[in-house]
């Protein structure tokens, strides 16, 4: 008798357990299962969720060798312009410096590091008002950026 008693004290705590783990408000063992059950599912769809997520992220990294962040923030009529490589890229500032002045911007404020990585910050605006007026946005100035780095790969990769 007493080894009943044990075994049910033991499914009731267990069950309590399962209820607490799985934020279930039922009140029933059956309910508390169910809504277990549930809860597996939702974490096994989490888990393929984020297996797709990592397979993606190792394609994109198997095709670009060299992947690089770039972020172009429009601060009135100036532009606030971040680059980070992992790696260093030996020339790619140069590239850059060239495509912005094709742009007409003029670097007001910059910050870069090429030794280990590659990581530029930096302001960049019109020279005079009459330029400011041509209307190119965020985008625009990231395009063109993107452009330098890939024109930069591609004459790197020739060397």
């Amino acid at each position: 008798m007493v080894s009943k008693e044990h075994k049910r004290a033991a499914t009731y705590k267990k069950i309590q357990l399962l209820r607490s783990i799985t934020n279930s408000h039922a009140q029933t063992k059956t309910s508390i299962i169910i809504d277990a059950s549930k809860f597996i599912e939702k974490l096994k769809q989490k888990v393929e969720k984020l297996y797709q997520n990592i397979s993606a992220a190792k394609n994109s990294i198997s095709q670009d060798p060299l992947p690089v962040q770039v972020k172009v923030e429009a601060q009135g009529k100036r532009f606030l312009i971040s680059v980070v490589s992992e790696r260093s890229c030996t020339g790619l500032l140069v590239f850059i410096l060239e495509t912005l002045e094709e742009l007409s911007l003029v670097v007001h404020q910059a910050r870069v590091s090429c030794s280990e990585n590659f990581h530029l910050e930096a302001v960049v605006g019109y020279e005079n008002q009459e330029e400011a007026d041509q209307n190119i946005d965020a985008q625009g100035v990231r395009q063109a950026i993107l452009q330098a780095i890939q024109k930069w790969k591609e004459s790197s990769e020739q060397e």
